[in-house]
């Protein structure tokens, strides 16, 4: 990798920032503000990626290169020694529904690899904003059977078998993979998920996309431990969801806050994300350029960062967002919903 003393040394690597990358969708907005300065000049924009395989890290000796390449480059500098994997192991997104998504299911890791993906895709949605009629569809109702589903499908009727989710703003909900979902109109979501955007359409209300009826069924689960995850709260942050795959926090700035005292009293290294759910932020500390977290920006903290202090430039609404690996002990089980 190519170091900066500005930025980096052969034992360090500076906090960076990344590029938002915006998705089409045809279920999205044309204008996104004022969530991003972002007017579409074509087909609507329905995700906004942070940090998308083909994102682009914005700040530091690597600007302008896509974070995939910076993975495997850097890998063990930006998750540190030990960790299963040498990839972006979290992808996460913005998401703004105009329109209903596509009732949809994701594969678990073994049904990914059986048909030559690497990974399954388990998720959570914070929501950032709600309206009062938002709300989400988040797996079957009780009693319904795959062959039901395979009918209502066909039938055009499957949405009357979908449990239908208020949402509201502040809410975490956790998907795990094999779930029947959709989103609905009204809320403006981040998503967290397993980095994999294998989805199989179940139902997508008569639009002329292709479906994948047999893989969807395939891959569905009756029962599932998702729903809304009831907030932890600790002495210095509020565990949001603390799973298999990621673990997301609100963690309050007021004023600044050390890269040490982020961390929590676990101090464990590794790779972070601070998004800017709202107001802004910037990083500073030795060796380093300063690094601006704006409103809805990210900044990846890597495993050998060196120290910092965040400063809260008017409003700072702070998450964090780390992976976590198979095996590692969790705060709590998103089977006890509320």
């Amino acid at each position: 990798m190519t170091d900066s003393p500005k930025n980096s040394t052969a034992s360090t690597l500076a906090p960076f920032r990344m590029d938002p990358r915006y998705d089409v969708r045809v279920w999205g907005f044309r204008d996104l503000r004022p969530w991003y300065d972002h007017v579409a000049q074509g087909d609507p924009i329905g995700e906004v990626w942070l940090t998308g395989d083909d994102s682009l890290v914005a700040t530091g000796p690597h600007a302008g290169k896509k974070l995939s390449a910076f993975f495997s480059e850097a890998h063990e500098l930006l998750l540190g020694p030990g960790a299963p994997t040498v990839e972006s192991p979290l992808l996460i997104k913005v998401l703004f529904a105009k329109e209903k998504l596509s009732v949809q299911v994701h594969p678990d890791d073994q049904m990914a690899q059986k048909y030559g993906d690497p990974r399954g895709k388990t998720e959570c949605w914070y929501a950032l904003a709600a309206g009062p009629e938002a709300k989400v569809a988040l797996g079957l109702k009780d009693g319904v059977t795959l062959q039901q589903v395979e009918e209502e499908i066909h039938a055009g009727t499957l949405e009357q078998s979908l449990k239908l989710v208020p949402v509201e703003r502040g809410d975490l909900i956790f998907v795990d993979a094999g779930t029947v979902h959709a989103i609905w109109p009204g809320s403006v979501l981040l998503e967290t998920q397993q980095n994999c955007d294998l989805t199989y359409r179940m139902f997508d209300y008569g639009r002329p996309r292709e479906l994948h009826i047999a893989r969807s069924l395939e891959a569905t689960r009756l029962v599932t431990r998702a729903g809304k995850v009831a907030p932890r709260q600790l002495s210095d942050r509020t565990v949001l969801v603390d799973v298999e795959y990621f673990r997301l926090e609100r963690i309050p700035v007021k004023g600044s806050r050390t890269s040490e005292s982020l961390r929590g009293e676990g101090g464990e290294r590794g790779l972070s994300w601070l998004f800017a759910a709202a107001g802004a932020g910037r990083l500073t500390g030795p060796g380093f350029e300063p690094v601006e977290l704006p409103t809805r920006g990210i900044v990846g903290v890597p495993a050998v960062s060196p120290e910092f202090v965040l400063e809260d430039l008017g409003g700072l609404d702070l998450i964090r967002v780390t992976p976590n690996w198979p095996g590692r002990p969790v705060l709590g089980d998103p089977s006890v919903g509320r």
